[in-house]
């Protein structure tokens, strides 16, 4: 599903603040879905904001910013600690190449 720009979401709350429709009738007019015209209004109320969320979507990465502070220290107190090893230590339930990708994107050598 497409993003819907900042202009048509400006359109949609609009229609709406005008009051001369209702929400089903807006959804028809833009041809978006009735629950997308209840997101924005609630995304508004909520946070103010209009544009897209997309921050906030998709899977939580399940290696926290504690869980690195956490690989820091384990590294520095045994730099020859394994993957597996590592994710013992963590107690966490992620993949070796997830481990491997952030120790990766961290500047580790490995």
């Amino acid at each position: 599903m497409k993003t819907l720009s900042i202009d048509l979401r400006e359109r949609i709350l609009a229609a709406y603040d005008a009051g001369l429709e209702t929400r089903q009738e807006i959804a028809d007019r833009f041809m978006v879905s009735l629950g997308m015209v209840k997101k924005l209004l609630q995304q508004r109320a909520r946070t103010g904001e209009i544009a897209p969320r997309h921050s906030n979507s998709g899977r939580k990465p399940k290696i926290t910013a504690d869980h690195r502070r956490q690989i820091e220290k384990l590294i520095a107190e045994g730099p020859d600690i394994t993957l597996e090893e590592l994710r013992a230590a963590l107690g966490i339930d992620c993949t070796l190449p997830a481990l491997y990708y952030v120790l990766k994107g961290h500047g580790a050598d490995i």
